[in-house]
């Protein structure tokens, strides 16, 4: 899942090389913050916000075997 989240911010990006994911688990979540590049955070949010709704509803879909709530969040 960490994979799925980098290779959809590096193909958004001008910077690909400052896309960092770090993941914080807990008992009942994982959360996965993204970083990127100051220059591209509008770019992963997107306009009113869809491209960041698109991406969280991917890595949910993806996520439907694990037990936990997964979210992602945007990170500068």
């Amino acid at each position: 899942m960490k994979d799925l989240v980098s290779v959809i911010a590096r193909a958004l990006v001008d910077h690909p090389e400052d896309v960092r994911v770090n993941i914080v688990e807990d008992d009942r979540s994982i959360t996965f913050e993204l970083s990127v590049h100051p220059s591209d955070v509008g770019k992963v949010i997107g306009k009113q916000g869809r491209i960041a709704k698109a991406l969280r509803t991917v890595v949910t879909s993806a996520a439907v075997k694990e037990s936990k709530r997964v979210s992602v969040e945007i990170v500068s």
